[in-house]
């Protein structure tokens, strides 16, 4: 029992880790971005969507490893859910979220497909054994790197000035936030996955829940507190930007250089979850034509929120 009380302040002091690193490397990021007078929706896709998945980077190396690919699997798709169902569910409700055209008909798009091609990639129909392997894994990463060649046009494209005259913090701290953030999350990390399995163990709760439920709500508090605040803040391309950004991320980036450092196996009973992410994309997509026009109203917010709940009693239960 003693071990065990051990296991639980160590998950729980990596989470804290985890969620501070990260808040501390989205700062630093975010104020070195300013330089450069980018846009709310670049930084939201690009510096707060890395920083935020950064915890599920970290995680999920650490995770495969070990050998542990229900915790690898189960914290992508768990975290998309959650990023979808769970954080604009809440940031819709306090703030109705208006959403840039271009998201609506460009990123939204790409992050269902993103979905589509992992389902694709990891059903070999006919298969005894699913596996994402390391060529896939090198064709995710390929993927990754065409959709940061399509931001860097849109960044050229929509050139913002919001920054201009804004004060930026010294060069020193900015880089002590950055490698302060890092340390945190790669610490934090190692505490969150070994708390996790030797806690899924004791309970005999298999991988593949805990993967998607503590470990996935764990490392996307990043996402949920940025967007939250970014709502309550009316910058809702912050809010949509970090979650959209995130899950793409999460896909291409996470699952790619996992799969290169070794084979990842695929349960089936994945499909279910990955099926779900793909209707809420959907939703969101649609939501945006439904009610008033390119934007995440609070009913169509409450829904997503309502679902998850549903989803998580048929998981658990």
């Amino acid at each position: 029992m003693s071990i065990m009380i051990i296991q639980v302040l160590l998950f729980i002091f990596g989470l804290i880790l985890l969620v501070k690193g990260a808040d501390w490397l989205v700062e630093g990021a975010s104020d070195l971005a300013r330089k450069f007078n980018v846009s709310d929706l670049i930084i939201g896709l690009t510096i707060v969507a890395f920083g935020t998945s950064a915890p599920e980077l970290v995680v999920n190396i650490f995770a495969q490893l070990k050998n542990h690919p229900d915790i690898v699997f189960g914290n992508i798709i768990g975290s998309n859910n959650f990023n979808i169902f769970v954080i604009l569910g809440l940031a819709g409700v306090m703030n109705p979220l208006v959403v840039q055209s271009r998201t609506v008909w460009k990123e939204i798009p790409i992050s269902f497909a993103a979905v589509l091609i992992l389902l694709f990639l990891t059903n070999d129909f006919g298969a005894e054994n699913q596996v994402l392997t390391g060529w896939e894994g090198v064709f995710l990463l390929a993927l990754f790197i065409l959709f940061l060649i399509y931001v860097y046009k849109q960044l050229k494209i929509e050139r913002s000035k919001m920054f201009y005259n804004q004060k930026s913090k010294p060069a020193f701290k900015i880089g002590g936030l950055i490698t302060f953030g890092l340390a945190g999350l790669v610490f934090g990390s190692r505490f969150l996955v070994s708390g996790s399995i030797e806690i899924a163990e004791y309970l005999g709760v298999s991988e593949k829940i805990i993967g998607l439920t503590i470990v996935a709500a764990g490392t996307s508090l990043p996402e949920l507190a940025t967007s939250i605040v970014a709502a309550l803040k009316n910058k809702n391309d912050i809010a949509v930007g970090n979650i959209i950004g995130s899950n793409i991320f999460n896909i291409f980036l996470i699952l790619g250089v996992c799969a290169i450092i070794r084979p990842i196996p695929f349960k089936s009973v994945f499909n279910g979850d990955l099926f779900l992410l793909s209707g809420g994309t959907i939703f969101l997509f649609i939501a945006m034509f439904t009610g008033q026009k390119r934007k995440l109203d609070r009913w169509e917010a409450a829904t997503l929120i309502v679902t998850y709940i549903g989803y998580m009693v048929i998981l658990l239960f």
